[in-house]
């Protein structure tokens, strides 16, 4: 039996078997918030001569210069060994580098050390990734994403086993149970939205059987999830309450901070307003996101290496993401309050699910499902299937 909480709520791994690390990249330059700088990296990796070109790719066990590995599932990058390695740079794609971060990465099988292959067999546009994130705190305990997360050190819990949304990564049979409890059939993004919203700091997810209350959550997680990942339409704060700036950013600004009373970011000489506090406040992994996001931005580099490779002002299109940002982070901390109040009366305890079979789950359900139906390229241009 899985530990639980003292009102028998079950846990996330448990309702969610299948669970994947985080990728560990082994080096930083092939990611970056800008995926001009990625490219120009790609470009001075490959017209250094040796053994200049190995000091700049910064080597480890699992990745040399003469590493042999196939190509990332879904991806266009070469196969040959880095030494002999010509060509353009394969297209940056988006990752999670940081919570409410999206960055850039060279989708690059012999930059990564372990690139969890099996994540980017599902990759797709009906994919959402959750995303386990360490906190002492009434910050995010879980987020979800479209994109591939580079987060550390929580699991990665993707919503379906198979690409094209098909075979949802639950305990076999939980919807089934659910739906006879309350009534209707949740889907899949139901449960995950009732999860975004009633997820508690120990990573159990307390259920209900009221209809009502379920419902009610279910709607306050979707707009968190709307939120989270941050596709189709942007989001707005109500008019008077959307951040502008209001003294220009300097084209390379070194400071962030923030003025309370004022309610203003305050980049160098730069003005950023209003800001709510909330945003300003706002944690997750225990950091606070905007000078995370920041710093991410700002922090020098060290000189002669590829990630010293950056763009020399700040660029336009970051005060945009900048600005959308902090009205992520401000309709978030409203959530947060409303999901706060929901209190899973008529609970559908661990026990119960045991009771009725849907736990513990199978363990092929903990492990990938075989999604393969083509060929894959495996090292210097051999294909493998598997």
């Amino acid at each position: 039996m899985p530990s639980v909480t003292h009102d028998d709520a079950p846990l996330l791994a448990d309702l969610m078997p299948w669970s994947v690390a985080p990728p560990r990249l082994g080096r930083g330059w092939p990611t970056g918030p800008d995926a001009a700088s990625l490219k120009a990296r790609w470009d001075a990796l490959l017209k250094a001569e040796a053994p200049d070109r190995e000091a700049l790719f910064e080597p480890t066990r699992s990745r040399t210069l003469h590493t042999a590995v196939g190509r990332l599932p879904g991806q266009s990058s070469g196969t040959e060994k880095l030494i002999r390695a010509a060509g353009p740079c394969p297209d940056p794609v988006r990752v999670l580098h940081a919570p409410f971060d999206e960055q850039w990465l060279i989708p690059d099988h012999r930059l990564i050390d372990a690139a969890r292959p099996e994540l980017w067999r599902v990759a797709d546009e009906q994919q959402i990734f959750v995303v386990e994130t360490p906190s002492e705190t009434t910050a995010p305990r879980v987020l979800a994403t479209s994109c591939l997360s580079l987060l550390r050190p929580g699991r990665i819990r993707p919503l379906y086993r198979r690409p094209g949304g098909t075979e949802p990564n639950l305990a076999p049979g939980l919807l089934d149970h659910l739906g006879a409890r309350l009534g209707h059939s949740p889907t899949a993004p139901d449960f995950l939205a009732w999860t975004l919203s009633a997820v508690r700091p120990d990573l159990t997810v307390p259920l209900t059987e009221d209809a009502e209350l379920w419902s009610r959550g279910v709607e306050l997680g979707r707009r968190t999830l709307w939120l989270m990942r941050r596709d189709g339409e942007r989001p707005k704060l109500p008019g008077g309450r959307r951040p502008y700036v209001r003294a220009p950013l300097p084209s390379r600004p070194l400071t962030i901070g923030y003025d309370r009373d004022e309610e203003t970011l305050l980049l160098d000489e730069g003005r950023i307003s209003p800001v709510p506090p909330e945003a300003w406040d706002f944690e997750a992994a225990g950091v606070r996101v905007l000078e995370q996001w920041f710093t991410a931005r700002t922090a020098r580099a060290e000189p002669g290496t590829l990630a010293a490779i950056r763009p020399t002002a700040w660029p336009q299109t970051w005060t945009s993401e900048l600005l959308e940002l902090i009205t992520v982070l401000a309709l978030l901390a409203e959530l947060r309050s409303q999901q706060e109040e929901l209190t899973a009366t008529a609970p559908v305890t661990a026990s119960e699910l045991h009771k009725a079979g849907v736990l513990p789950a199978p363990e092929t359900a903990r492990k990938p499902a075989s999604v393969l139906d083509h060929h894959e390229e495996g090292p210097e241009g051999q294909f493998a299937l598997i």
